[in-house]
């Protein structure tokens, strides 16, 4: 798992290893504050099929601008439960809906992540905590 920070709306997001989820507020750090997208959430394996899609090769993941990209979980699976990142808790609201700014990225990257949530999903934090690189992602029943 990689963390994503964005520091304010459309200034360049930041790598860290770990930062702080706290309940009902967003992540430590990030300019989401509160609100039903307090932490978003992206696939590397829908990032990878979505630049293979664009026929781009491999982009950076902080392009899609996501807090948290996450590996062997299937966020389709995950929309309207619940997902354990260590030992925060996440209650998944929806599918992030890819914008305009994906094609400043690249372009035709907007239309390459819709299919099947390529473009991650967004949620609260139900259960705060530290996240940290390497931490566990667990779709809960």
């Amino acid at each position: 798992m990689r963390i994503f920070l964005r520091p304010s709306a459309r200034t360049p997001v930041r790598e860290v290893t770990e930062t702080l989820a706290v309940e009902g507020v967003g992540l430590e750090g990030d300019h989401a504050h509160g609100g039903k997208r307090q932490v978003t959430l992206l696939s590397a394996a829908g990032w990878a099929e979505a630049c293979e899609a664009l026929g781009a090769g491999a982009l950076p993941p902080e392009g899609r601008r996501a807090n948290l990209l996450v590996e062997g979980v299937d966020l389709h699976a995950a929309l309207k439960r619940r997902l354990r990142v260590g030992s925060v808790e996440v209650e998944v609201l929806g599918e992030t809906r890819p914008c305009q700014l994906m094609d400043d990225v690249a372009v035709g990257l907007m239309d390459a992540l819709r299919p099947r949530v390529r473009a991650g999903v967004y949620g609260r934090i139900v259960q705060g905590g530290a996240v940290r690189v390497g931490d566990a992602v667990e779709v809960l029943s």
